[in-house]
């Protein structure tokens, strides 16, 4: 990616990225873009600081953060989680997060089906 298109569009993620389809999140503030394989799926998320993601589960789950900062409790254990850092999410474990800065991070879901397309 060159960088002029980085600054462009305010985004880490080229616009490759961005014309995929959006997910179908429920959570105000948190924008997200779908890769799907026949047994996983892959999301682009970009989160603005006033999102609260609630605790909830599902299927196990594993991020990278590439800009941002977040709290993230994992089955009652908080962390903060920085650019560079990674996490994983264990199958049925409660988890739940809050930003403290716009966020741009990478989940993969070991589901084919965790989000669905924005219609």
């Amino acid at each position: 990616m060159e960088k002029s298109e980085h600054k462009n569009n305010r985004s880490v993620y080229p616009d490759f990225i961005r014309n995929l389809p959006e997910v179908d999140v429920p959570v105000k503030g948190v924008r997200g873009w779908l890769l799907e394989s026949g047994r996983q799926q892959v999301v682009f998320f970009e989160i603005r600081p006033e999102a609260i993601v609630p605790p909830h589960s599902h299927c196990a789950q594993w991020g990278v953060m590439l800009e941002g900062e977040m709290d993230l409790t994992i089955a009652g254990d908080t962390f903060r989680v920085r650019k560079g850092d990674h996490y994983f999410i264990p199958e049925a474990t409660e988890h739940s997060a809050t930003f403290l800065s716009p966020v741009s991070v990478i989940d993969i879901f070991d589901a084919p089906d965790r989000y669905k397309r924005r219609k």
